[in-house]
């Protein structure tokens, strides 16, 4: 039997005992095995839509930049026809072709035996074009590097090397209604601010991507600090005072392939800020006393333009503010509290494998590309200090994965389950307009079980 059709492990487990469909409970080991990692490249990251990174990051022709594609590197350029992703990888003898992070140029060479390619992958020719050192067996059309499908949403690139498989939005499904009102809102859209953050971390991939799929509930205890120090701080109590606890509730979307998003509750902030009852407030009015993270008042008449009218009534009621994007993306859209009022922050995080028990985390911080400047700084400086890889949150989240790593591969703990099973037990919010499986009120373990349930769907499906 091949390899990639396999759905047992060496040692006899079937791939589908590892997960409980009915007690919602996976088995630690799935954090820690190499062989299960192998087939999650093949199964998971050279079949679904990956995030690699923005388009503003390559804007001139000739621009590339090297990311990995599950655990194949690839180079995301960019030409006079658009955004190209090819395997770095040279069809002669197998040489990494850029060793760079990124650059601009026009043709891409080989530093091995100096065969070229066009920033579309295609084959130019090798050096000494009267010699053939390409050879006649096969047409230069055939010798170009190998392309993966691209798609750009929002900016956002996306590749895939499922040449025949769903399409993006397939691929996005219902979740694709509600990320609209994040990436597509604006006339101009988003720029990143800076090339991206990366460190690595000496964990599986999944544990972070598993969190990154909404878990709310840890920020209560992991990130305790946001209330007693942070900017969730109530002013003049001793210890902090604050309380994280209204920042549970809420609604919680998960979609068929697991992207995943918390829509967290606006109200009681607009009430603060205006003195006013939200229900009495129009659309344009909530607008306007607290806009999206990262929109000033000047761009709310574009989200009037670009936006329906029920997806407006939920970024005014409960926005999506945490999510991810199946299989490695994590999106944040947050209110951060100020001495001056509040600022919006908006970040991403891809959480890449590079083997069973290390993946690189890279983030990038965004703003609307119509952002004055000195708002672009603060976001960024604020971003980084919470967001950013040395930022308070995340040495909090990057402390727990290597622990839960290590646990993992125990010869007991490998045979204990992580448990999913806080469920919601109502549907969703009265007057909700959105699409997607929606649960109300203080968070629950639905998203996350989403993300395994769609892990489970892929690592057994046949091939």
């Amino acid at each position: 039997m091949q390899k990639n059709s396999r759905r047992t492990l060496a040692d006899g487990t079937h791939i589908s005992d590892l997960i409980n469909l009915e007690t919602r409970e996976v088995a630690m080991r799935t954090l820690s095995d190499p062989e299960l990692y192998e087939l999650e490249m093949e199964r998971i990251f050279a079949k679904t839509w990956v995030f690699l990174g923005h388009e503003t990051e390559i804007p001139k022709s000739g621009d590339f930049m090297v990311r990995d594609l599950g655990s194949d590197s690839v180079l995301v350029t960019r030409d006079k026809d658009g955004i190209n992703v090819s395997l770095n990888v040279c069809p002669h003898r197998g040489m990494k072709i850029s060793t760079l992070d990124c650059g601009n140029t026009q043709a891409h060479v080989c530093i091995y035996h100096g065969w070229a390619f066009k920033a579309n992958g295609d084959f130019i020719g090798a050096p000494v074009e009267k010699e053939s050192m390409h050879g006649k067996l096969l047409t230069k059309e055939q010798l170009g590097l190998k392309k993966a499908r691209v798609a750009i949403y929002g900016g956002l690139i996306f590749a895939t090397w499922n040449i025949d498989g769903p399409s993006f939005d397939e691929f996005l499904g219902d979740a694709k209604w509600y990320f609209d009102t994040l990436w597509c809102r604006t006339d101009k859209g988003m720029e990143v601010l800076g090339p991206p953050q990366r460190f690595t971390i000496r964990a599986n991939w999944k544990t972070a991507c598993e969190q990154s799929a909404s878990d709310g509930f840890h920020v209560l205890t992991l990130h305790r600090w946001l209330s007693e120090v942070g900017p969730y701080r109530k002013p003049g109590s001793e210890g902090g005072g604050g309380d994280l606890t209204p920042e549970m509730y809420g609604s919680e979307v998960y979609t068929a392939h697991a992207h995943t998003m918390r829509c967290i509750e606006l109200d009681r902030k607009i009430r603060r800020l205006t003195g006013k009852d939200p229900s009495e407030l129009s659309v344009k009015e909530k607008l306007e006393a607290l806009p999206p993270p990262g929109v000033t008042q000047e761009m709310i008449p574009e989200l009037l333009r670009n936006l329906s009218e029920d997806q407006l009534k939920v970024i005014t009621w409960r926005p999506p503010q945490v999510g991810n994007f199946f299989p490695n993306g994590l999106f944040e859209f947050v209110y951060i509290p100020t001495p001056d009022g509040v600022v919006g922050v908006m970040a991403l995080h891809a959480y890449v494998p590079k083997g069973p028990d290390k993946l690189e985390f890279v983030n990038w911080i965004l703003a609307e590309k119509d952002t004055p400047p000195e708002l672009k700084a603060t976001m960024l400086r604020l971003g980084v200090q919470l967001l950013g890889t040395s930022g308070m949150v995340e040495q909090d989240d990057s402390d727990t994965w290597p622990h839960q790593t290590i646990a993992a591969k125990g010869a007991v703990s490998k045979h204990i389950t992580l448990k999913y099973q806080a469920m919601y037990e109502t549907g969703k919010p009265e007057g909700w307009p959105g699409p997607g499986d929606v649960g109300d009120g203080f968070t629950k373990d639905d998203t996350q079980w989403r993300w395994w349930q769609y892990w489970h769907e892929l690592m057994t499906a046949e091939s």
